[in-house]
């Protein structure tokens, strides 16, 4: 069998051509080129690749070897120590050698990737050192990407008004995400079962219909006017809660929400952007996103929030789909897809629909990190801000014209949830507390 040895000490290397011929001894200008590769130790590794394409390299460390290109020779790099090579890292090289196109196509998510698996490895002791900066840093992205998704999704739907079919787009990005990231074990994929499936099926199936009244809603009025009519969430989870799970709601709780309904109404009233498709979708959005929370509590797998939204975004793709094809599939083969590419080009029509995808998937990704990370109270808080974020920075952009009436509602209904997400997040605590404090 042939292999290569690398020595670090010297300039030479040592072929062997078989197990009973002499070894060879070739110089590095035999070699076509010299490629740097990343490694997972420190450093960068330099790997030569033979002339000839059908000869191969596999690592080797610790007894144990992976194939690169596929072939039968070994590159083994000697020094004092063995060094391992992973089975993920292995895989890239072996995916940045067969696609380069990817790489030359989507720069920002290659370099992107490897910056969070860095960052991840790395950064441990940074967070224990600076918290609070950390947290900082996730609040921030997490606002950041859900602007630039409410801002990108509504430019889209202004030359391509098909809801359905956009949030199959939404999750089915999310979903290749998850599939690439558990291929290189970012995180690693945690078994499910049919007890898990089927805890977790009425969560997705609830995110998949709040997921496509949104954007029904996003489609046919103003994106602040979607976010305002939004704001009345809390209202159906206190009414899912006491009338449903016959949970008994305090009196504070009921009286915070009073302004919620109140400022919510007086901006329906003079929102000039107003339809009923856009006012009802958002409803029943609210309605699906409560049961969504139900549900959820429900489906304590003990995975790690990461697992459960992908799996949750496989299962809602699956339910996303045959709607999309039924309800606009006929309008869009006749003239959306041809309108959509006549009015922007087939480039941008494509990077439209991939990036939205990125960013809904990626800031509920990182909404979820977050609440990992801070208390319930801090949560709220940053929820709603979050909406007034939103809210601001989509009037700015497309210049929506708003009436008095209408921007009065706005802040009273946001003032409302700020009332209500306090209240409630103290009365959390608050049991937390008594739970931990021994009888």
């Amino acid at each position: 069998m042939a292999s290569i040895a690398c020595s670090t000490q010297g300039t030479q290397f040592l072929l062997t051509r078989s197990r009973f011929s002499p070894p060879i001894r070739v110089s590095p200008s035999n070699f076509v080129q010299l490629k740097t590769r990343f490694s997972v130790t420190s450093g960068a590794e330099f790997f030569p690749v033979l002339e000839n394409r059908h000869s191969t390299a596999s690592f080797r460390g610790s007894g144990k070897s992976f194939g690169l290109f596929g072939g039968s020779q070994s590159l083994r790099r000697k020094s004092s120590d063995d060094f391992w090579v992973t089975k993920a890292a292995a895989e890239f090289i072996r995916l940045s050698k067969t696609s380069k196109s990817f790489a030359e196509k989507f720069p920002v998510l290659v370099t992107g990737f490897f910056f969070f698996t860095w960052l991840s490895k790395t950064s441990k002791s940074f967070a224990e050192k600076f918290p609070v900066l950390v947290t900082g840093f996730f609040f921030f992205t997490w606002y950041f990407l859900n602007v630039i998704f409410n801002i990108l999704n509504k430019k889209v739907y202004n030359y391509f008004p098909y809801p359905y079919f956009v949030s199959v787009v939404h999750l089915l990005v999310g979903v290749a995400y998850c599939l690439f990231s558990w291929a290189f074990g970012l995180p690693k994929r945690a078994p499910i079962d049919k007890e898990q499936l089927a805890l977790l099926t009425p969560v997705a199936f609830c995110h998949a219909l709040g997921h496509v009244m949104s954007n029904v809603s996003f489609a046919a009025v103003a994106v602040s006017f979607t976010h305002t009519i939004k704001a009345l969430e809390p209202f159906f989870n206190a009414a899912a809660s006491q009338f449903v799970l016959g949970h008994t709601i305090p009196l504070p709780l009921w009286l915070s929400l009073a302004p919620v309904v109140f400022g919510v109404s007086m901006a329906s009233l003079t929102e000039l952007s107003f339809n009923w498709t856009g006012f009802v979708s958002a409803m029943i959005s609210n309605i699906a996103f409560t049961y969504r929370s139900i549900y959820s509590k429900k489906a304590m797998t003990g995975m790690d929030s990461t697992n459960v939204y992908a799996y949750i975004s496989i299962i809602a793709l699956l339910v996303c789909i045959p709607p999309a094809i039924f309800i606009e599939g006929p309008k869009l083969m006749q003239h959306g897809f041809s309108d959509a590419i006549a009015k922007v080009g087939l480039q941008k029509f494509l990077s439209d629909l991939f990036w939205i995808g990125m960013f809904y998937h990626l800031y509920n990704q990182v909404a979820s990190n977050t609440l990992e990370r801070v208390a319930p109270l801090t949560h709220a808080v940053g929820n709603v801000l979050k909406r007034v974020f939103v809210i601001g920075f989509s009037i700015i952009v497309f210049s929506n014209r708003i009436s008095t009436q209408t921007g009065i509602g706005t802040v009273i209904a946001i003032a409302g949830v700020a009332i209500y997400s306090l209240i409630k997040a103290n009365m959390e605590e608050q049991k937390r507390k008594a739970a931990q404090t021994p009888a």
